[in-house]
């Protein structure tokens, strides 16, 4: 039963087509019209390309830096964390099915025959949540937590944006986020299959609900320096400018505005910042050794050296505090 789970988490994330590239091109390409609009006066195409190609930005040491990693990361995706994190909602998902299956003597599905339209619908809406809120906690997390900082640091360590920067985060810090989707997501996905027989996620224009929402939130604009609003449904939606501000060296951006889809989590935890329109953002570390980031070395290895100094650090502060303990309790 456990590679049923595996096969249908599986056939999910297989359903992206050469639509979703195509959407992406076009609306980076309307975001960088709209944002050349409202901030340039005179307006011209030759001033619209170095607006939207800035030679200082893409010819930044950061931006090579970003290049390298996309390109070394996208031949590690499909052999180590696509598959890590199938299995990780899969095998939440199915613990969670035998055991609240279990617990109440639940052998097969309450709802007969294939769910229907509304069960599909709050389904949908259920594991969008489930995914949101795990990815909220686990941002926080990365920013509380001094071993997570330091392989989160990869991320925060762009200089510039260029909309690969998206996937500018350590292989173990994916992997890691993985594993801990696997278990809000992974719940709820097994509670459902106790609810419904196979249920699947709302396809539109047959594009997986999840791609849908990466496009719908922008994370290639978000990692760009388009500033990029959506008005009133900033309230619900998180928008690029808002994400761009988690960006920030400024003081007063720090630990902010940490969504992903959902803005909303950010306004009932306390750690939304709204900034001002025309407010002027810098992007990377205060850290002296920022720059020692913008290397494949500086992206892959120097984050570990970091977190394990922080582990030994703890270990020996925890063991010296255990041989005072002992040599206090000695007569």
């Amino acid at each position: 039963m456990f590679y049923d789970f595996l096969e249908k988490i599986s056939d999910k994330l297989a359903s992206v087509n050469l639509v979703v590239p195509g959407l992406i091109f076009f609306m980076a390409l309307g975001s960088a019209l709209i944002a050349y609009w409202r901030t340039v006066e005179h307006k011209s195409f030759r001033d619209f390309f170095d607006f939207a190609f800035p030679t200082e930005v893409i010819l930044h040491p950061s931006a090579r830096a970003d290049a390298l990693f996309w390109i070394t990361k996208k031949l590690m995706m499909p052999f180590l964390l696509i598959p890590a994190g199938v299995t990780f909602v899969a095998a939440v998902g199915y613990g969670t099915n035998k055991l609240i299956g279990g617990l109440f003597g639940i052998q097969s599905p309450l709802i007969d025959g294939p769910a229907g339209p509304v069960v599909i619908v709050i389904f949908t809406v259920t594991m969008l949540i489930a995914y949101d809120i795990s990815y909220y906690l686990y941002h926080v997390a990365q920013h509380r937590f001094p071993f997570l900082w330091e392989l989160h640091k990869v991320h925060h360590s762009a200089e510039v944006m260029v909309g690969i920067t998206k996937d500018r985060v350590h292989p173990l810090d994916e992997l890691m986020n993985r594993m801990w989707d696997g278990v809000i997501p992974g719940i709820c996905f097994g509670i459902w299959s106790l609810i419904a027989l196979d249920p699947v996620e709302v396809t539109i224009f047959g594009v997986n609900v999840y791609i849908v929402r990466n496009i719908l939130m922008m994370d290639f604009v978000r990692h760009t320096h388009f500033k990029i609003s959506f008005g009133r449904l900033n309230s619900i939606i998180l928008c690029p400018h808002w994400h761009q501000v988690h960006h920030s060296t400024n003081p007063r951006h720090y630990d902010k505005n940490f969504g992903l889809l959902f803005s909303f989590w950010d306004r009932i935890f306390g750690t939304q910042f709204i900034p001002d329109p025309n407010e002027e953002l810098k992007f990377g570390l205060l850290d002296r050794d920022v720059r020692d980031y913008q290397s494949l070395f500086g992206l892959y290895i120097l984050p570990l050296k970091k977190m394990s100094g922080h582990i030994v650090r703890r270990f020996r502060k925890r063991t010296s505090k255990a041989v005072q303990t002992q040599d206090s309790l000695l007569p």
